[in-house]
């Protein structure tokens, strides 16, 4: 189970897809909080923003991911610019927005 009130980085394909699968069967909301890249200024700006977030809403699971480090998974989730806020439900993307 992943740590409620943080947020998870993901780092390669094995986490991913462990975060992936704890969402449904924990019936959680997947928030993956930032599709981020280390060269963006934006996305250091939002991190704090986002840390809060998952301290306060424990009932999410809130990941992010480094376009750089996960190209495959940013480009399967239809991550064109950084940062990008992607919401999933049992395994399905909800809402996105960048």
């Amino acid at each position: 189970m992943s740590e409620e009130g943080q947020m998870i980085a993901c780092r390669d394909l094995r986490t991913w897809h462990h975060q992936m699968s704890e969402g449904p069967e924990s019936n959680k909301l997947v928030y993956c909080g930032g599709f981020t890249a280390s060269c963006c200024e934006p996305c250091k700006f939002m991190a704090p923003v986002l840390d809060e977030l998952a301290k306060k809403f424990t009932n999410v699971i809130f990941l992010m991911v480094d376009v750089d480090e996960l190209k495959l998974v940013a480009v399967d989730c239809g991550v064109d610019s950084t940062p990008t806020f992607i919401f999933m439900k049992d395994g399905g993307i909800v809402d996105k927005f960048d």
